[in-house]
């Protein structure tokens, strides 16, 4: 037997961009707003409750800037979880399974099929009234999911889910 270990130069590698990603459902926009308005809730009451604890004069007379900058900090999270939203795309290929998402860091994702170990689908209480699914992919070697992608369709995930599955387990 003879060992090789010849070079592989980057421009004869298979071009990652090539790949045509789709996005998720839009609907999972309604679950992203949720999940903000709840977070913006606990916020603001949080804020409220230290002004009612709280009683010096130099908090107090500067309650509303903390209140204008506690806005500030929801608008902006709310414009990039509204834009980041827009980078959650996926592709299923014959080998392997890509996601990206990210808007300030950029995540680009593949899991080789031959490596999953199990994959599932999910539903929480709003994705099941929204009719959605997210897929969750295990590979070999780690703990917790390696993938998870969140805002597919019921039928897009149960048929992601059957493909992926058959594919692992022959």
């Amino acid at each position: 037997m003879q060992f090789s270990n010849s070079q592989i130069f980057t421009d004869h590698l298979p071009k990652i961009d090539t790949v045509d990603l789709k996005p998720i459902s839009k609907q999972y926009l309604k679950i992203i707003a949720f999940n903000k308005l709840i977070l913006f809730g606990i916020l603001f009451s949080a804020l409220f409750a230290l002004k009612q604890l709280i009683e010096e004069d130099g908090f107090q007379d500067n309650f509303q800037y903390v209140i204008l900058f506690a806005i500030g900090f929801c608008i902006l999270n709310l414009i990039v979880s509204l834009l980041a939203f827009k980078k959650r795309k996926y592709a299923i290929r014959e080998h392997d399974v890509v996601y990206a998402k990210g808007l300030i860091i950029n995540y680009l994702t593949t899991v080789p099929i031959i490596r999953i170990q199990h994959v599932e689908v999910s539903r929480s209480w709003l994705e099941r009234r929204l009719a959605l699914a997210s897929l969750k992919i295990y590979s070999a070697g780690e703990s917790g999911s390696d993938m998870k992608i969140s805002g597919l369709s019921v039928g897009e995930a149960k048929q992601i889910n059957d493909f992926i599955s058959a594919k692992i387990n022959g």
